[in-house]
């Protein structure tokens, strides 16, 4: 089973325009803050691509997230 992988830029639906926007945490602390939800956006799965390698975050049964190359 293929997971769809993105390229960028990537267009985000309006439900996720806050993504686009920094919460006042993060403009404070420098670090961006993005829910679980938001990030998969219903799948179990999603492929991050990082200097030409492919990183899978998953959504287990357990709703624990576990990132692997």
């Amino acid at each position: 089973m293929s997971t769809p992988v993105f390229s960028m830029p990537l267009h985000l639906p309006q439900s996720l325009a806050a993504l686009r926007r920094p919460s006042a945490a993060a403009t404070a602390t420098g670090t961006r803050h993005v829910s679980s939800h938001a990030l998969l956006g219903g799948a179990r799965e999603l492929v991050i691509q990082h200097q030409g390698g492919e990183y899978h975050l998953r959504l287990t049964r357990n709703d624990k997230l576990i990132l692997t190359k």
